[in-house]
C-alpha cells in the first residue's frame, strides 16, 4: 500500500514537470528566450528558481547530516547564513548590477561576461573552461542521498532512480528552458517549504517534543569532540572556526557559481528584483535554515559516527514517519535535486556552445541551430553526470568523490572576486582575473592530489586539512589579492571601461515646461 502512494505520488509529480516543460516550448526558440526567458522573468519566479538552484539534495540529506552531527543545533548558523549572505546580500550587492550590466554587454553566460568584462577573448575560453570541468562533478554529487531514500521507501537499485530522475529533467528542461525550469523551480520550492517544516515538526513530535528533544540532545556526549557536556545544544557548537568556514563556503561560495548569478541575468525588472530579495531571503531561511536546524537533532539517532556513513543520518530520522510524510520527503528531495540539476546543466551547456563551439564554428550559427546544440549538450551533461555518479556509488572511485569536494570551491575561489569587482570597481586588471583564475583552482587542485596521493606523507594544518576551509580561505584572500594585483598591474582602457559602465547612469528626459531655467539664461 505504502509503494503504491509513493508511486502515485512520483506520477504525478514528473508528470506535471514534464508537462509544464512542453506548455512551455514556445517561449524557448530562441537563445535569449531558451535560457534566460527572455529576460522578463517575475520576482517569484526568479526568487525561487536562485533558491531551489542553491539547496539540493545534497543540503538536505548530506550537509545536514554531516553538520549537524559535527555541530549540533549550532549547525542552523549555516542555514542562516545562506539566507543573510547567500541569498540576502547576494541580492543586494549582485542583483541589480548583474542585471543591468549583463544586458547592456549582451552577455548570457560568465565566461562571456568576463570576456566582454575585461575585454578579453583567453579570460573567456579559460573561464568557460572551468566551468566545463568543474561543474560536471558538482552536477554528478546531486545524487547523493538519493539511494538511501529511495532504498527505504522501495528497495529499488540506486542507478534506477538516477536513471528516471535524469531522463524526466532532461525532457523539460529540453522543451520548456529557462522558463520551464523557473515554473518547474516555482512548484518544487514550494514542494520544499512544505516538506521541510512538516518534516521538523514530525521528528520533534516524534522524540517527544521540544523540551523533550533538547533535553535528549544536551544529555549525548562526545570526547572525541567536545569534553563539555551539552555542547551539542550550545549556542555555537564544538568547533566555532570549523563553522564559521562552513558558513563562509557555503554562503559566500554563491556569488562566484555561474549557474547562480546567471538567474539575475534574466530577472524582469528592478522591482522584480526588490521582491525577489525578500522572497528568496524568506526562502532560504525556511528551507536551508530548517535543513540544519533538523540535522542538529541527528546526535540523538547516532550519538557516534555512523558506519555508513552521514548520509544515512537523514533518511534514519525519517524512516519513523508515517508513509505520507516519507512521501513527501521523497518529492521534496527529488524537486531539490531536479531544480539544481536543470540549472546546471543549461549552465555547462550554454557555456560550451555559445563560448567554446560557437567561436570557432566555420559556419555562423543560427539562433536555432544555438539552441539545438545547447540541448544536445544538456543531454550530454546529464549522462556523464549520471554515469559519473552511479560509478562513485557503486565502485566508490576516491578520485572522484575528492572532485565533487573541492569542484564548488574551485568554482567560486576562480569567479567569486572577478565578478564582484568587476560590478563595481574600474580598476581590476586582467592580470589580477589571470591570478584569481589560477589561485581558486591550483590551490584546489593541489589539495586533490594531497588528498589522494601525498596525505600519508604530509601533514597539513587542521585548518587546511578541510577541503571547506580551504575553499573559504582562497574565497576569502582573493578578495584582498585581486584588488590589491590591480594597483600593480597594467591599467584597463579607461573608454572601453566608462562604456562598460554607463549602465549605471541613466538619463531621464523631462518636458521642458518641468526643467528649472535660470532667469538669467532666459534672458
Amino acid at each position: 500500500m505504502e509503494i503504491v502512494l509513493y508511486i502515485v505520488l512520483l506520477v504525478v509529480f514528473f508528470g506535471s514537470m514534464v508537462a509544464i516543460g512542453f506548455v512551455c516550448r514556445r517561449k524557448a526558440a530562441s537563445t535569449d528566450g531558451f535560457l534566460l526567458g527572455g529576460r522578463n522573468v517575475g520576482a517569484w519566479l526568479t526568487a525561487f528558481a536562485y533558491g531551489t538552484s542553491y539547496f539540493s539534495a545534497v543540503v538536505f540529506v548530506g550537509y545536514a547530516g554531516q553538520f549537524g552531527h559535527r555541530f549540533g543545533i549550532a549547525a542552523t548558523w549555516i542555514g542562516l547564513g545562506n539566507a543573510l549572505i547567500g541569498s540576502l546580500l547576494a541580492w543586494v550587492l549582485l542583483g541589480r548590477r548583474t542585471r543591468l550590466m549583463t544586458r547592456h554587454l549582451k552577455t548570457a553566460t560568465m565566461s562571456d561576461f568576463f570576456g566582454k568584462r575585461y575585454d578579453s577573448n583567453a579570460l573567456k575560453i579559460a573561464a568557460a573552461i572551468i566551468i566545463f570541468i568543474f561543474l560536471i562533478p558538482y552536477t554528478a554529487s546531486l545524487y547523493n542521498g538519493l539511494s538511501r531514500l529511495f532504498e527505504m521507501a522501495f528497495h529499488i537499485d540506486f542507478w534506477i532512480c538516477i536513471v528516471i530522475m535524469s531522463v524526466l529533467t532532461a525532457v523539460y528542461v529540453i522543451a520548456g528552458g529557462y522558463m520551464a525550469t523557473a515554473i518547474n523551480d516555482f512548484i518544487q520550492g514550494i514542494i520544499m517549504v512544505i516538506g521541510i517544516v512538516a518534516v521538523i515538526v514530525a521528528v520533534i513530535l516524534t522524540n517527544g517534543g521540544w523540551d523533550q528533544i533538547f533535553t535528549s540532545l544536551s544529555q549525548v556526549n562526545d570526547p572525541a569532540v567536545s569534553s563539555q557536556s551539552g555542547v551539542f545544544t550550545s549556542f555555537f557548537g564544538p568547533d566555532v572556526v570549523s563553522l564559521f568556514f562552513v558558513i563562509i563556503l557555503t554562503s559566500l561560495g554563491t556569488w562566484g557559481l555561474p549557474q547562480m548569478v546567471q538567474k539575475f541575468y534574466a530577472i524582469k525588472d528592478e522591482s522584480a528584483i526588490i521582491k525577489g530579495t525578500v522572497i528568496s531571503t524568506a526562502f532560504a531561511v525556511i528551507v536551508a535554515g530548517g535543513c540544519y536546524f533538523l540535522g542538529g537533532f541527528s546526535r540523538i539517532y547516532f550519538p557516534e559516527k555512523p558506519a555508513d556513513g552521514y548520509d544515512a543520518i537523514i533518511p534514519a530520522m525519517l524512516s519513523k514517519l508515517s508513509p505520507i510524510l516519507i512521501g513527501l520527503v521523497i518529492i521534496l528531495v527529488l524537486s531539490a535535486s531536479m531544480s539544481t540539476l536543470s540549472s546546471l546543466s543549461m549552465t555547462s551547456a550554454s557555456t560550451v556552445t555559445l563560448d567554446l563551439i560557437k567561436p570557432y564554428s566555420k559556419k555562423e550559427m543560427s539562433p536555432k541551430q544555438e539552441v539545438l546544440w545547447i540541448r544536445g549538450l544538456i543531454v550530454v551533461f546529464i549522462i556523464i553526470s549520471a554515469v559519473i555518479a552511479i560509478l562513485q556509488y557503486e565502485f566508490n572511485f576516491s578520485f572522484i568523490a575528492q572532485m565533487m569536494g573541492v569542484s564548488w570551491g574551485a568554482l567560486a575561489g576562480a569567479f567569486l572576486a572577478p565578478f564582484l569587482y568587476g560590478l563595481y570597481s574600474k580598476k581590476t586588471t586582467k592580470a589580477a582575473v589571470w591570478f584569481s583564475y589560477a589561485y581558486g583552482v591550483g590551490v584546489m587542485v593541489l589539495y586533490l592530489f594531497y588528498s589522494l596521493w601525498l596525505k600519508n606523507y604530509i601533514t597539513l594544518p587542521s585548518l587546511l586539512a578541510s577541503p571547506l576551509n580551504l575553499g573559504a580561505l582562497v574565497m576569502l584572500t582573493d578578495l584582498i589579492f585581486v584588488p590589491l594585483i590591480s594597483l600593480f598591474t597594467k591599467k584597463p582602457d579607461e573608454k572601453k571601461v566608462e562604456k562598460i559602465f554607463e549602465c549605471y547612469r541613466k538619463t531621464i528626459l523631462v518636458p521642458a515646461e518641468k526643467v528649472l531655467v535660470d532667469e538669467d539664461e532666459q534672458k
